[in-house]
């Protein structure tokens, strides 16, 4: 069950998530670059998806703890 952060860990969590939302985006970036070169390399476009998922999953973690649980 999560908690309800106090104010300076929400500030905290919105901060951090801005952050790997910033590093998302610019990972998605340079994913499409990288696709649109005469040959793609697909190690390094392997590699940056990987780690654009974990950070969708850490992107996903932080917004959970910023929303309250709601009993049913």
């Amino acid at each position: 069950m999560n908690r309800t952060p106090d104010p300076a860990e929400e500030a905290e969590i919105r901060r951090r998530l801005a952050e790997l939302q910033l590093d998302h985006n610019d990972l998605e970036v340079a994913i499409q670059a990288i696709g649109l070169s005469p040959v793609p390399d697909m190690m390094v476009i392997g590699r940056l998806k990987r780690k654009k998922l974990a950070l969708k999953d850490e992107i996903q973690q932080l917004k959970d703890q910023l929303t309250p649980d709601i009993i049913a």
